[in-house]
């Protein structure tokens, strides 16, 4: 399995993380790559967590955000804003307390959220 989580102790507490793990595991399931769960409690208002994902090919980015959704919509949670599916470059999804990046390889590297979020302040 090709995920990485980021987190700190107060993720058991946290009523997002099940939902986390669903996202997650339902990237996983449907191939996404380098898949990393980043925890922002305590770092932004944002949201509390932010997961980004690579999909091989436009129309891989495409179906995994379609997957994600599908897999919220099953188990009755919040509604799922969509932007980006227009060119599946990047596709952003917000699920209120979670964000989901899925981006093409060489767009996640030349944006590189990772770093950004995981610097130390």
């Amino acid at each position: 399995m090709a995920n990485r989580s980021l987190k700190n102790s107060s993720e058991s507490e946290n009523p997002s993380h099940s939902l986390n793990k669903l996202i997650v595991d339902t990237l996983d399931q449907n191939k996404a790559e380098d898949i990393v769960s980043i925890n922002l409690i305590g770092k932004t208002s944002l949201a509390d967590y932010m997961i980004i994902a690579s999909g091989g090919s436009a129309r891989h980015v495409s179906a995994l955000a379609d997957y994600v959704n599908k897999a919220l919509k099953e188990k009755g949670n919040i509604e799922v804003s969509i932007e980006g599916l227009a060119h599946s470059d990047w596709v952003l999804l917000d699920c209120g307390d979670i964000i989901v990046h899925i981006f093409r390889p060489e767009v996640r590297d030349f944006y590189a959220l990772e770093k950004m979020w995981t610097a130390e302040i």
